[in-house]
């Protein structure tokens, strides 16, 4: 994809990647994985581009409705519990140490965002989290997040604590800066949509 930084296969860490599909969107009015740019539903738009960055791409969510977009699709193990049910389930599924966990309602995302945070593998030293931050804060949605993290989001979980920040925080995050938030914009009501297409 063009911007995307060079690198070769020998440089870039193994990671696994996975796109969380599995909200309700009930303040869109419909699924917003199936809104569409240039004919293309936006979480396979994410899909292609997580898939370029981390080497695959595996959908969070329900198979019979993501299954003919091409990609594995895997059902969230828990339902009702938001982002961090999916990146539990993620983490439950995964086969790697590293893992990119990114929401398919991001549709400014790109392959040098992601890849950014690939290459920062290396110097995570004890983190269990790579994570990009904006003028508003860590943006956990798109992050790397390590297996070994699976007991914290597990406890996370058992006390009721759902916000992917707060978890972010306690996994002595990689803090990666220097990005701009509207990278990170979801589109969770129609008229976030239209801000969205009226831009592009």
């Amino acid at each position: 994809m063009r911007g995307a930084p060079e690198y070769s296969d020998a440089e870039r860490p193994r990671v696994a990647g996975f796109v969380l599909a599995g909200g309700q969107s009930t303040r869109m009015g419909r699924d917003k994985a199936f809104l569409e740019i240039d004919g293309q539903p936006l979480v396979a738009r994410i899909a292609m581009v997580v898939e370029e960055a981390a080497g695959s791409a595996t959908i969070v969510g329900d198979p019979q409705r993501y299954g003919a977009l091409g990609f594995h699709v895997i059902p969230d193990g828990i339902a009702g519990l938001g982002p961090l049910g999916g990146l539990l389930t993620a983490l439950e599924n995964t086969k790697t140490a590293w893992n990119l966990v990114v929401a398919c309602d991001m549709p400014g995302l790109t392959v040098s965002v992601m890849l950014r945070l690939v290459l920062a593998i290396p110097t995570a030293g004890q983190a269990q989290c790579i994570v990009p931050v904006s003028e508003q804060g860590m943006e956990p949605l798109c992050a790397l997040y390590h297996r070994d993290c699976l007991d914290a989001v597990r406890r996370a979980i058992t006390s009721k604590r759902l916000k992917m920040r707060d978890l972010a925080a306690e996994l002595a995050p990689l803090q990666i800066a220097g990005f701009t938030s509207g990278v990170f914009d979801n589109v969770n009501r129609p008229a976030e949509w239209s801000t969205y297409k009226g831009s592009t």
